[in-house]
């Protein structure tokens, strides 16, 4: 007979293993997001328009001058921003695939392993190269190879959180651990600037990438043996039944997944959009000092988080009271609806602090929606939900791509009034997306001998 997987976890297992793939988020973001901070405060030289005045030089660190101060353009340091990008996104799938074969329980082990050991090195090669040049090049390659490590950071997540709580209660899940994603951003700058200041660039890294591979460790003692294996090293008395999403390749001809990644690109866009010029935005748009615009931006964000922890606990609920298919519905329209609408009041507002508020509502409003792309994405993969959710994840990625770029284009042409707007309809056409998705077409089921 055929019946529904259910994760064999105690309640109490159940809650360690979330708490423990929020650190991970956390502190891949942290590692991630690190060589942007350090990027501001030591390598970027300020650029200097011919006819314009003199920029502000940042404030001499006190001693002597850090190793490789103000030693790469801003161009320069994109390339090393886009590196990691560009690798991870085409490592996605290739991780997702990975996931499925080995486990989540190794696979995160390893993503915290390598990525903490790649960290480590972009430190130690601040004391070994010896020109910017040199210490260029070692960086492309150095993120790249950690953006490659950390593909499988949200699939594995997922892919976890899928093993060990049943369906209605994975967006709880979910939920948390993006949360936890967006914490690990918010401490990122000040935190890591502290320890720029307090130990060098170089130590940043070193103690950054160490305390990765340190919870990595952490992670394979506690999570071993409270998470399910993969399925192919499941007891021989249970055998799972094959469904079109069982393979991974297979699932490429999903219309389901692709609705729900279609949606999800444009959730990126327009959260990418607020990620990269929200700070702009307001101190270049909108004329407010520097340190009122950071503390704007950073309040967003947290709202956004904030967002993703609430969107968990709603959803369920929703679900509870009137079925997963209808509530998922229900929550996205409205949830990615009510972000656009926000964003629109927000941008039409003439007081900076009345548009922080509600670009922060709008914010937590679509924060609510992410839990729900990975828990849909997740069961519609069935076996294969490590590649589903990395599926998912890439063509977000695409989105988050364009919107940076996109953006200012559309702004030169329509003003930043217009240009967000086309972001509101965007974020506001993902959400309808999900009157067609049927949250219940692909299911994993066991068949007992």
């Amino acid at each position: 007979m055929s019946q529904t997987v259910t994760p064999p976890v105690s309640p109490a297992n159940r809650w360690l293993i979330i708490l423990l793939l929020m650190g991970f988020a956390a502190l891949g973001h942290f590692n991630r997001i690190g060589i942007g901070v350090a990027g501001t405060e030591v390598f970027i030289r300020p650029t200097v328009t011919e006819g314009a005045p003199a920029p502000a030089t940042k404030e001499e660190p006190k001693g002597a001058r850090p190793a490789f101060y103000q030693a790469f353009s801003e161009v320069e340091m994109g390339w090393v921003y886009t590196a990691f990008l560009v690798v991870y996104t085409c490592a996605m799938l290739p991780g997702g695939w990975l996931i499925d074969r080995i486990g989540s329980v190794r696979a995160m082990t390893l993503l915290g392993l390598t990525m903490g050991s790649f960290v480590m090195l972009t430190g130690v090669f601040g004391w070994v190269m010896s020109t910017p040049h040199q210490l260029w090049f070692g960086f492309l390659v150095i993120r790249g190879l950690a953006g490659m490590c950390s593909a499988p950071l949200h699939p594995g997540a997922s892919h976890a959180i899928a093993d060990v709580t049943e369906p209605v209660g994975r967006s709880t899940g979910n939920g948390l651990v993006t949360a936890g994603a967006v914490l690990g951003i918010s401490c990122t700058y000040p935190l890591f600037g502290w320890m720029i200041d307090r130990f060098t660039w170089q130590w940043a890294f070193v103690i950054s990438g160490g305390v990765l591979i340190s919870y990595a460790c952490l992670w394979r003692f506690l999570a071993k043996g409270r998470i399910p294996g993969p399925a192919h090293e499941s007891a021989p008395e249970v055998e799972v039944a094959h469904t079109a999403s069982d393979s991974p390749w297979s699932l490429l001809s999903h219309s389901g997944l692709w609705l729900v990644s279609i949606s999800y690109f444009a959730y990126s866009y327009y959260q990418y959009l607020m990620f990269y010029w929200m700070n702009f935005y307001f101190e270049k748009v909108l004329h407010v000092p520097a340190q009122e615009s950071r503390d704007y931006s950073f309040v967003i964000t947290v709202c956004q988080g904030a967002g993703m922890f609430l969107g968990g606990l709603l959803t369920d609920l929703i679900c509870r009271l009137v079925g997963v298919s209808l509530g998922r519905r229900l929550f996205m329209v409205g949830g990615m609806g009510l972000c656009a609408l926000l964003t629109l009041v927000a941008v039409n507002q003439t007081v900076s602090h009345q548009v922080a508020l509600f670009m922060a509502l709008a914010m937590g409003a679509q924060g609510m929606c992410e839990c729900v792309y990975w828990t849909t994405a997740t069961e519609l993969g069935g076996r294969s939900r490590g590649f589903s959710g990395a599926f998912l994840n890439t063509i977000g990625n695409v989105g988050g791509f364009i919107s940076p770029v996109l953006t200012p284009k559309l702004a030169e042409n329509m003003g930043w009034t217009g240009a967000i707007g086309i972001a509101c309809a965007v974020c506001g056409f993902g959400g309808l997306i999900w009157l067609w998705i049927n949250t219940t077409a692909s299911k994993p089921t066991v068949t007992v001998s």
